[in-house]
């Protein structure tokens, strides 16, 4: 499984969205205005970055004729199955705070959320924080259990912070300082 993570772009919004409508139908998913200011931001305050992977790469899961009958041989067509971004803080030590990250469902389970996060936290690091932070919603099982497996522990709760009827579990994880 070939996947690239790269620092996302302007004229990735288009493919981005499809996945933040499905992946977030619970909740007010973000508009292309919203991803646009944050990667105005870039890279002084925000990192995003995408999973990329080419279609009609052999071993992707729900890969098909259709991904077969749109890429040729000598130019695959990129796409993106994945995206995450974090606020970087403005000194070091501060905190970090993941602000997304999502994965399509039929590329979940491979590694690549994994990839996503060790991409968000190797750019805070580089900035200095001293901790990652995160939200995620109190019935997101698998979330919860995904941030666990990578360190995050529970250090708070938000009362209705998601549509005003979930909970939000508040995670940290501290970062080791950045190597000289």
């Amino acid at each position: 499984m070939t996947v690239t993570i790269r620092p996302m772009r302007p004229e990735d919004i288009e493919a981005v969205l499809p996945l933040e409508r499905e992946l977030f139908a619970g909740d007010p998913p973000w508009t292309a205005e919203i991803f646009r200011s944050e990667l105005a931001r870039m890279p002084a305050s925000r990192w995003y970055v995408v999973a990329e992977r080419s279609r009609g790469e052999a071993g992707r899961a729900g890969a098909g004729e259709v991904d077969a009958m749109i890429t040729d041989a000598t130019h695959p067509v990129p796409m993106i199955v994945g995206y995450a971004g974090v606020r970087l803080p403005a000194a070091g030590g501060d905190l970090a705070d993941v602000h997304t990250i999502a994965v399509a469902p039929d590329q979940q389970r491979q590694g690549i959320g994994s990839r996503l996060l060790t991409a968000l936290a190797d750019r805070a690091q580089a900035c200095a924080a001293g901790a990652l932070t995160l939200d995620v919603r109190e019935d997101n099982a698998a979330a919860l259990s995904f941030y666990g497996q990578h360190g995050f522990t529970r250090i708070a709760v938000r009362p209705a912070y998601f549509r005003g009827r979930r909970d939000a579990i508040v995670m940290h994880r501290p970062l080791p300082p950045p190597s000289p």
